[in-house]
């Protein structure tokens, strides 16, 4: 059923109101004063059922989501600090201070799976619409982007032959327990002896021997999984069970060391090995994410996630296309480095590319020379959101993740400017009320004193 409206007694005479109990100046306040909720409740009213319970206020479980990713928290700590702040129950819509949590953190999961990717969108267009209104950023602005690539690191754990060799032998131990399969041995203690070997043996740099452990696990995991497909064969209900567990075995035993796309977790067979060129880490393991933020302000219009690795180049018009669609207005000018060499765009917009001499104006060489700045807006969206580790599940989790860290990213920066303009506010407040007592006599200035 459609969602409720954030109510908690209008008429309750026995309880003080949250807007006279905090201080309406406050930037979180002026910012919930600054978004248009309504768009919400109609762009979100198809997901939702006719008949049936009442949904949670589509307020709160936006409001919610803006408050997790601004300030980097779990689901769980984000429902924990809503019951102690009023200011984050002002900006969700409610009226009167609430003392007990107003969903299970369960919920929000549940709330971006029925939303997705398409719904989350309006999330990040509504934070660009938000920062036109209190001139974060200048409508001309749209029309020169600046558009990179990063890495969505996945949480997993550092992929070795012997972790997933020994995660996947208990994997099918469990699931055989599970349905009632009675297994000829399952190798469960001989396993974990051998992947401690392994890891034994690759420290002190023995690797034919930690190569035998290795020969001797697979193995184990080969036995296991040929046992479990006899004693299935033939029972549909338990193939359809053991179907997607035993692709993702046969998948790993097949997988040569040189295979471009292998399978790096059980969890998440989607994550991709990617090479972004860094000393610190030559290796990550996630998504490839497409970033498009405007070339002077750094609002981030565009997060496109996307499958496999694909080459950077061939990203480039997916990305445009969401930031004309988030932002609503084509760009001019689009600012890339040279890793866009051969891009796919097909736009009536002019790529520049990084290092390029010819055909650019005194205009176009300065604003090329701000491209590097979305290196720092990139930082600022792993370090202060949560772009640096993607705990969310499949290729969806990984589009809605990127979706919310760049909103959140976009209302940090309106946060930041109500906040300054606060303090300028105050600072010439002080200064004019110095300046008139000063200006005064000194029978008046004691007088105004006391």
């Amino acid at each position: 059923m459609r969602p409720t409206q954030p109510s908690s007694g209008k008429h309750d005479l026995f309880r003080e109101r949250l807007d006279a109990m905090i201080n309406l100046k406050h930037p979180l306040v002026r910012l919930g004063k600054a978004i248009a909720w309504e768009r919400f409740d109609q762009a979100f009213g198809g997901f939702y059922r006719p008949i049936g319970r009442p949904a949670k206020p589509t307020r709160l479980m936006v409001g919610l989501h803006y408050l997790k990713h601004v300030h980097d928290l779990s689901d769980e700590e984000t429902v924990e600090r809503w019951v102690e702040n009023p200011y984050w129950q002002y900006f969700c819509g409610f009226e009167f201070f609430q003392h007990e949590m107003p969903i299970d953190a369960s919920t929000m999961t549940r709330w971006r799976k029925r939303i997705g990717p398409e719904g989350l969108a309006e999330m990040l267009k509504a934070s660009v619409d938000a920062a036109l209104d209190t001139g974060t950023a200048k409508p001309g602005s749209l029309e020169r982007i600046t558009v990179d690539t990063t890495v969505q690191p996945k949480a997993i754990a550092y992929p070795t032959d012997g972790r997933l060799y020994l995660k996947a032998i208990l994997s099918l131990v469990r699931q055989a327990k599970r349905f009632g399969i009675p297994l000829r041995q399952s190798h469960t203690r001989l396993a974990k002896a051998a992947a401690v070997r392994v890891g034994r043996y690759a420290h002190a740099r023995q690797f034919r021997r930690m190569r035998r452990e290795l020969k001797k696990l697979r193995t184990y995991l080969g036995r296991v999984f040929r046992d479990i497909c006899r004693k299935i064969a033939g029972n549909t209900e338990l193939e359809n069970r053991f179907a997607s567990l035993l692709g993702l075995v046969e998948r790993l035993l097949a997988q040569k060391p040189k295979d471009k796309m292998k399978l790096y977790s059980l969890h998440a067979p989607e994550v991709v090995c990617i090479s972004k060129g860094k000393a610190r880490t030559p290796y990550e393991f996630g998504a490839k994410v497409g970033i498009a933020t405007t070339n002077r302000e750094g609002l981030v219009l565009a997060a496109m996630a996307f499958e496999g690795n694909p080459y950077d180049g061939h990203t480039l018009d997916r990305t445009v296309s969401q930031a004309t669609e988030i932002g609503g207005v084509d760009p001019e000018r689009i600012y890339v480095d040279k890793g866009f060499r051969g891009h796919d765009y097909q736009g009536d917009a002019t790529v520049v590319i990084a290092g390029q001499k010819r055909g650019l104006t005194a205009t176009m060489r300065r604003e090329l020379k701000r491209r590097s700045a979305i290196e720092a807006t990139i930082g600022h969206m792993k370090t202060d959101g949560r772009l640096d580790r993607n705990y969310l599940l499949g290729h969806t989790g990984d589009a809605a993740n990127a979706l919310l860290v760049a909103a959140a990213h976009n209302l940090r920066l309106i946060l930041r400017l109500l906040a300054l303009w606060r303090a300028c506010i105050l600072v010439v407040i002080t200064a004019l009320a110095a300046k008139t007592d000063t200006s005064l006599p000194v029978n008046n200035r004691q007088t105004s004193i006391a």
